[in-house]
């Protein structure tokens, strides 16, 4: 499931059973190192989270009602180069060595509490109703864009307005202008420039 969602399919639906989404990354991770498909656990997870971009939480009560207890979003985090070389710029040994420090306490903090992803709820279930709780990332917002037509894309926009507060992107620029527009334009289409 996870390699056929890499390549060749715009989307995968697959169920599972965890309770949380941090039991979700562990099991899938650790079904893959079963299966012999990886040898290392955090190159296995990595591959579980740049495929997991949403969870949808149903449960049922105790009554039998099955309902979605939450929608969750799985933001993979990208590693940055956080490294100084200002040691080049210093004259002592010891501002050397202070500079070789940092980094080596930058580089050790990387490899042993790697964090490899973030997880926020988009969507809750309190108290009989559904309630919005974070914001869709940027990145799979202009994920979902790109795969809507036109009207789909109005309401989407319309609900990210009125939901989020996030305003729509100019969705084509020009190779000489670039406009802030707070309205979407026509898919398909190149913005028109006045000379």
């Amino acid at each position: 499931m996870i390699q056929s969602a890499q390549v060749a399919s715009k989307f995968t639906l697959f169920t599972h059973h965890a309770k949380t989404f941090p039991d979700l990354v562990t099991a899938l991770r650790n079904s893959m190192l079963r299966a012999g498909v990886f040898k290392d656990e955090k190159t296995a997870e990595e591959q579980v989270v740049q495929v997991l971009n949403f969870d949808i939480h149903l449960v049922k009560d105790f009554r039998g009602r099955r309902y979605i207890e939450r929608v969750t979003e799985c933001i993979p985090v990208r590693d940055k180069n956080e490294y100084t070389f200002d040691h080049r710029k210093e004259k002592t040994f010891e501002g050397k060595f202070d500079k070789f420090a940092d980094n080596a306490t930058i580089y050790f903090t990387k490899s042993t509490n790697k964090e490899l992803y973030k997880y926020v709820n988009i969507l809750e279930y309190h108290d009989g109703t559904y309630v919005l709780t974070n914001p869709i990332s940027e990145t799979n917002i202009k994920e979902m864009r790109e795969n809507m037509d036109d009207s789909d894309i109005d309401a989407f926009n319309k609900f990210l307005k009125d939901n989020w507060g996030i305003e729509s992107p100019n969705m084509y620029e020009d190779e000489e202008t670039v406009t802030v527009s707070s309205t979407p334009k026509k898919r398909g289409r190149k913005a028109k420039t006045k000379e």
